[in-house]
Protein backbone atom coordinates (compact mmCIF):
# COMPACT_ATOMS: atom_id res chain seq x y z
CA UNK A 1 0.00 0.00 0.00
CA UNK A 2 1.59 3.42 -0.78
CA UNK A 3 -0.09 6.52 1.44
CA UNK A 4 -0.20 10.38 -0.04
CA UNK A 5 -1.22 13.18 0.82
CA UNK A 6 -1.25 16.77 -0.99
CA UNK A 7 -2.46 20.10 0.43
CA UNK A 8 -5.44 22.27 -0.90
CA UNK A 9 -4.06 26.17 -1.47
CA UNK A 10 -5.91 29.72 -2.54
CA UNK A 11 -5.12 31.83 -5.14
CA UNK A 12 -3.85 34.99 -3.48
CA UNK A 13 -4.12 36.91 -6.50
CA UNK A 14 -4.72 36.31 -10.46
CA UNK A 15 -7.15 33.40 -10.47
CA UNK A 16 -9.14 33.33 -14.02
CA UNK A 17 -6.16 35.65 -15.72
CA UNK A 18 -4.28 32.50 -14.90
CA UNK A 19 -5.91 30.32 -17.99
CA UNK A 20 -4.98 32.84 -20.11
CA UNK A 21 -1.60 32.79 -19.67
CA UNK A 22 -1.22 35.89 -16.75
CA UNK A 23 0.34 35.43 -13.53
CA UNK A 24 -1.01 34.40 -10.67
CA UNK A 25 0.46 33.35 -6.67
CA UNK A 26 -0.89 30.72 -4.79
CA UNK A 27 -0.22 29.11 -1.57
CA UNK A 28 -0.52 25.46 0.03
CA UNK A 29 -2.29 25.76 2.98
CA UNK A 30 -2.57 23.13 5.78
CA UNK A 31 -5.70 21.63 4.68
CA UNK A 32 -4.83 18.26 3.23
CA UNK A 33 -6.38 15.42 1.30
CA UNK A 34 -4.93 11.85 1.73
CA UNK A 35 -4.87 9.05 -0.52
CA UNK A 36 -4.45 5.46 -0.12
CA UNK A 37 -3.59 2.74 -3.23
CA UNK A 38 -2.75 -1.20 -3.17
CA UNK A 39 -2.98 -3.48 -6.19
CA UNK A 40 -6.43 -5.51 -6.24
CA UNK A 41 -8.84 -7.30 -8.36
CA UNK A 42 -10.76 -4.34 -9.35
CA UNK A 43 -11.21 -1.04 -8.86
CA UNK A 44 -13.23 0.64 -6.02
CA UNK A 45 -13.11 4.09 -4.65
CA UNK A 46 -13.65 4.17 -0.91
CA UNK A 47 -15.22 0.38 -0.98
CA UNK A 48 -17.49 1.32 -4.48
CA UNK A 49 -16.91 0.24 -7.85
CA UNK A 50 -15.32 3.06 -9.87
CA UNK A 51 -17.41 5.18 -11.59
CA UNK A 52 -17.14 7.51 -14.32
CA UNK A 53 -19.03 9.76 -13.70
CA UNK A 54 -18.27 10.53 -9.82
CA UNK A 55 -14.60 9.74 -9.88
CA UNK A 56 -14.02 11.52 -12.98
CA UNK A 57 -10.42 12.64 -12.07
CA UNK A 58 -9.07 9.22 -10.52
CA UNK A 59 -10.40 7.83 -14.12
CA UNK A 60 -8.53 9.94 -16.46
CA UNK A 61 -5.33 9.11 -14.44
CA UNK A 62 -5.92 5.86 -14.67
CA UNK A 63 -7.15 6.01 -18.67
CA UNK A 64 -3.68 8.33 -19.21
CA UNK A 65 -1.14 7.33 -16.93
CA UNK A 66 -1.92 3.77 -15.52
CA UNK A 67 -1.05 0.43 -17.22
CA UNK A 68 -1.07 -1.84 -13.96
CA UNK A 69 -4.34 -3.51 -13.53
CA UNK A 70 -6.83 -3.10 -10.30
CA UNK A 71 -7.01 -0.88 -7.61
CA UNK A 72 -8.28 -0.31 -3.93
CA UNK A 73 -8.50 3.41 -3.91
CA UNK A 74 -9.21 5.17 -0.07
CA UNK A 75 -9.19 8.92 0.15
CA UNK A 76 -10.00 11.31 2.70
CA UNK A 77 -9.42 15.37 3.21
CA UNK A 78 -10.35 18.47 5.34
CA UNK A 79 -10.80 20.09 1.81
CA UNK A 80 -14.92 20.50 1.04
CA UNK A 81 -15.45 20.12 -3.00
CA UNK A 82 -16.00 23.05 -4.76
CA UNK A 83 -14.76 24.89 -1.80
CA UNK A 84 -12.24 26.99 -4.21
CA UNK A 85 -9.36 25.59 -1.74
CA UNK A 86 -7.94 23.14 -4.99
CA UNK A 87 -9.85 20.01 -3.76
CA UNK A 88 -9.71 18.12 -6.97
CA UNK A 89 -6.02 19.46 -7.83
CA UNK A 90 -5.01 17.80 -4.35
CA UNK A 91 -7.10 14.50 -5.08
CA UNK A 92 -5.79 14.35 -8.19
CA UNK A 93 -2.11 15.10 -6.77
CA UNK A 94 -2.34 12.42 -4.56
CA UNK A 95 -3.29 10.20 -6.90
CA UNK A 96 -0.87 10.60 -9.14
CA UNK A 97 2.09 10.60 -7.08
CA UNK A 98 0.53 7.13 -5.60
CA UNK A 99 0.81 5.44 -8.73
CA UNK A 100 3.92 7.19 -9.58
CA UNK A 101 5.39 5.51 -6.13
CA UNK A 102 3.43 2.24 -7.27
CA UNK A 103 5.25 2.20 -10.53
CA UNK A 104 8.94 3.39 -8.48
CA UNK A 105 9.14 6.28 -10.85
CA UNK A 106 8.54 9.15 -8.50
CA UNK A 107 9.28 12.73 -10.26
CA UNK A 108 7.78 16.05 -8.75
CA UNK A 109 7.83 17.75 -11.98
CA UNK A 110 5.86 14.80 -13.58
CA UNK A 111 3.86 14.77 -11.21
CA UNK A 112 2.42 18.62 -11.34
CA UNK A 113 2.53 17.70 -15.41
CA UNK A 114 0.37 14.85 -15.60
CA UNK A 115 -1.92 16.38 -12.51
CA UNK A 116 -2.71 19.16 -14.93
CA UNK A 117 -3.28 16.93 -17.93
CA UNK A 118 -6.43 15.46 -15.83
CA UNK A 119 -7.68 18.63 -15.00
CA UNK A 120 -7.40 19.87 -18.22
CA UNK A 121 -9.52 16.88 -19.86
CA UNK A 122 -11.69 16.44 -16.72
CA UNK A 123 -12.43 20.42 -17.00
CA UNK A 124 -11.72 21.02 -20.81
CA UNK A 125 -10.02 24.03 -19.69
CA UNK A 126 -7.44 24.98 -17.30
CA UNK A 127 -4.06 26.27 -15.36
CA UNK A 128 -1.48 24.33 -14.07
CA UNK A 129 -1.73 26.80 -11.19
CA UNK A 130 -3.51 24.51 -8.45
CA UNK A 131 -2.16 21.19 -9.39
CA UNK A 132 1.45 22.56 -9.64
CA UNK A 133 0.64 24.41 -6.26
CA UNK A 134 -0.30 21.01 -4.58
CA UNK A 135 2.27 19.19 -6.11
CA UNK A 136 5.01 21.90 -4.92
CA UNK A 137 3.31 23.68 -1.68
CA UNK A 138 5.13 26.56 -0.22
CA UNK A 139 4.18 29.36 -2.83
CA UNK A 140 4.19 29.51 -6.44
CA UNK A 141 4.40 32.41 -8.66
CA UNK A 142 2.61 31.67 -12.42
CA UNK A 143 3.84 33.74 -15.15
CA UNK A 144 4.46 33.57 -19.11
CA UNK A 145 8.00 33.98 -18.61
CA UNK A 146 10.99 34.18 -16.75
CA UNK A 147 14.18 32.79 -15.61
CA UNK A 148 15.02 29.58 -13.82
CA UNK A 149 11.20 28.10 -13.28
CA UNK A 150 10.79 24.87 -11.49
CA UNK A 151 9.13 23.96 -14.68
CA UNK A 152 7.44 25.04 -18.07
CA UNK A 153 4.33 23.67 -19.43
CA UNK A 154 2.87 24.67 -22.46
CA UNK A 155 -0.43 24.34 -24.01
CA UNK A 156 -1.09 25.76 -27.94
CA UNK A 157 -0.19 29.28 -27.46
CA UNK A 158 0.07 29.01 -23.31
CA UNK A 159 2.70 29.13 -21.54
CA UNK A 160 3.14 28.92 -17.47
CA UNK A 161 6.72 28.97 -15.90
CA UNK A 162 6.21 27.96 -12.46
CA UNK A 163 8.33 29.50 -10.22
CA UNK A 164 9.10 28.87 -6.57
CA UNK A 165 7.95 31.81 -4.28
CA UNK A 166 8.59 32.34 -0.56
CA UNK A 167 6.05 33.13 1.31
CA UNK A 168 6.39 35.00 4.94
CA UNK A 169 3.88 33.66 7.84
CA UNK A 170 0.72 35.67 7.02
CA UNK A 171 -2.98 34.96 9.38
CA UNK A 172 -5.08 34.00 6.72
CA UNK A 173 -9.17 33.38 7.10
CA UNK A 174 -11.00 31.44 4.42
CA UNK A 175 -14.16 32.00 4.42
CA UNK A 176 -16.52 28.84 3.32
CA UNK A 177 -19.93 29.73 1.84
CA UNK A 178 -21.11 26.17 1.48
CA UNK A 179 -22.01 26.68 -2.07
CA UNK A 180 -20.62 23.70 -4.55
CA UNK A 181 -19.12 25.55 -7.40
CA UNK A 182 -17.56 23.10 -10.06
CA UNK A 183 -14.51 24.98 -11.58
CA UNK A 184 -15.36 24.06 -15.26
CA UNK A 185 -18.08 25.85 -15.66
CA UNK A 186 -17.10 29.09 -14.63
CA UNK A 187 -14.14 29.20 -16.95
CA UNK A 188 -15.68 28.53 -19.83
CA UNK A 189 -18.15 31.55 -18.81
CA UNK A 190 -15.46 33.96 -18.24
CA UNK A 191 -13.92 32.80 -21.85
CA UNK A 192 -17.01 33.36 -23.42
CA UNK A 193 -16.97 37.01 -21.92
CA UNK A 194 -13.18 37.48 -22.66
CA UNK A 195 -13.75 36.08 -26.62
CA UNK A 196 -17.08 38.62 -26.98
CA UNK A 197 -15.91 41.74 -25.50
CA UNK A 198 -12.92 44.15 -24.96
CA UNK A 199 -14.04 45.48 -21.74
CA UNK A 200 -12.84 41.75 -20.43
CA UNK A 201 -9.83 41.57 -21.88
CA UNK A 202 -9.04 44.92 -20.36
CA UNK A 203 -10.01 43.60 -17.13
CA UNK A 204 -7.85 40.46 -17.22
CA UNK A 205 -4.85 42.96 -18.05
CA UNK A 206 -5.48 44.70 -14.86
CA UNK A 207 -5.73 41.55 -13.01
CA UNK A 208 -2.55 41.07 -14.28
CA UNK A 209 -1.07 44.40 -13.21
CA UNK A 210 -2.38 43.77 -9.51
CA UNK A 211 -0.72 40.50 -9.52
CA UNK A 212 2.91 42.04 -10.32
CA UNK A 213 2.91 44.71 -8.02
CA UNK A 214 1.11 41.51 -5.57
CA UNK A 215 4.58 40.06 -5.69
CA UNK A 216 6.16 43.32 -4.73
CA UNK A 217 4.23 43.45 -1.75
CA UNK A 218 4.59 39.74 -0.26
CA UNK A 219 8.58 40.46 -1.13
CA UNK A 220 8.72 43.57 1.23
CA UNK A 221 6.42 41.78 3.48
CA UNK A 222 3.13 45.29 2.76
CA UNK A 223 0.46 43.37 3.96
CA UNK A 224 -1.19 47.04 3.88
CA UNK A 225 -0.70 47.47 0.12
CA UNK A 226 -1.32 43.72 -0.50
CA UNK A 227 -5.10 43.74 1.32
CA UNK A 228 -5.58 46.83 -0.83
CA UNK A 229 -4.69 44.84 -3.94
CA UNK A 230 -6.34 41.73 -2.92
CA UNK A 231 -9.65 43.84 -2.89
CA UNK A 232 -9.00 45.27 -5.86
CA UNK A 233 -8.42 41.92 -7.59
CA UNK A 234 -12.09 40.76 -5.95
CA UNK A 235 -13.83 43.80 -7.38
CA UNK A 236 -12.28 42.65 -11.04
CA UNK A 237 -13.46 39.05 -10.86
CA UNK A 238 -17.34 40.29 -9.66
CA UNK A 239 -17.19 42.12 -12.96
CA UNK A 240 -15.88 39.25 -14.68
CA UNK A 241 -19.33 37.46 -13.28
CA UNK A 242 -17.51 35.11 -11.03
CA UNK A 243 -18.28 36.13 -7.77
CA UNK A 244 -21.94 35.93 -6.02
CA UNK A 245 -24.32 37.35 -3.17
CA UNK A 246 -22.70 35.13 -0.52
CA UNK A 247 -19.25 35.56 -1.31
CA UNK A 248 -19.92 39.24 -1.73
CA UNK A 249 -21.73 39.07 2.08
CA UNK A 250 -18.39 37.28 3.33
CA UNK A 251 -16.03 39.71 1.85
CA UNK A 252 -17.70 42.77 3.09
CA UNK A 253 -18.53 41.50 5.91
CA UNK A 254 -14.40 40.52 6.58
CA UNK A 255 -13.19 44.15 5.46
CA UNK A 256 -13.98 45.90 8.76
CA UNK A 257 -10.88 43.77 10.59
CA UNK A 258 -8.89 42.74 7.56
CA UNK A 259 -6.36 44.61 5.43
CA UNK A 260 -8.17 43.02 2.39
CA UNK A 261 -10.31 40.09 1.33
CA UNK A 262 -11.20 38.43 -2.15
CA UNK A 263 -12.98 35.17 -3.65
CA UNK A 264 -10.36 32.59 -4.06
CA UNK A 265 -10.41 29.87 -6.63
CA UNK A 266 -12.92 30.05 -9.48
CA UNK A 267 -15.68 31.63 -7.40
CA UNK A 268 -19.14 31.27 -7.85
CA UNK A 269 -19.56 29.81 -4.42
CA UNK A 270 -16.52 28.33 -2.98
CA UNK A 271 -14.45 30.49 -0.87
CA UNK A 272 -12.98 33.59 0.13
CA UNK A 273 -9.78 34.84 1.88
CA UNK A 274 -9.03 37.40 3.94
CA UNK A 275 -5.67 38.69 5.02
CA UNK A 276 -5.92 39.88 8.73
CA UNK A 277 -3.91 40.23 12.12
CA UNK A 278 -7.42 39.92 14.02
CA UNK A 279 -8.24 36.21 13.04
CA UNK A 280 -10.66 35.42 15.66
CA UNK A 281 -13.06 38.60 14.79
CA UNK A 282 -12.75 37.50 11.08
CA UNK A 283 -14.12 34.18 12.31
CA UNK A 284 -16.75 34.96 14.29
CA UNK A 285 -18.22 37.77 11.11
CA UNK A 286 -17.90 34.85 8.85
CA UNK A 287 -20.07 32.59 10.98
CA UNK A 288 -22.56 35.46 11.66
CA UNK A 289 -23.03 36.30 7.51
CA UNK A 290 -23.58 32.22 7.01
CA UNK A 291 -19.82 31.01 6.00
CA UNK A 292 -17.54 28.43 8.10
CA UNK A 293 -14.74 29.93 8.45
CA UNK A 294 -10.90 27.89 8.52
CA UNK A 295 -7.77 29.56 9.89
CA UNK A 296 -5.54 28.35 7.55
CA UNK A 297 -0.94 28.05 7.72
CA UNK A 298 0.57 29.37 4.53
CA UNK A 299 3.42 27.93 2.87
CA UNK A 300 3.46 23.88 3.43
CA UNK A 301 5.06 21.31 2.29
CA UNK A 302 3.42 19.73 -1.24
CA UNK A 303 2.78 16.27 -2.12
CA UNK A 304 4.34 13.70 0.47
CA UNK A 305 4.24 9.78 1.31
CA UNK A 306 2.87 9.19 4.69
CA UNK A 307 4.10 6.50 6.59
Amino acid sequence: MVVTSAPGKLILMGEHAVVFGKPAIAMAVDLRLRCSVERAGRYTVNGHPLDRRYHSYIVSAIDQFWKGGGLDIRTIGDLPSGSGLGSSAALTVAFVRAIEELDGKYDEESVARRAFLVELHVQGRASPIDTSASTHGHGILISGEGNDPLWTIELGDRRWDVHHLDVPQMSMVIGYTGIHAPTGPLVAKVKRYYDRTNFAKETIEEIADLTEEGQTRLKTGDVVGLGELMTRNHKLLSILGVSCPELNRLVRASLPYSYGAKLTGSGGGGSMVALTDEPERVCEAIRRHGGTPFLVRTGVEGVRLEK
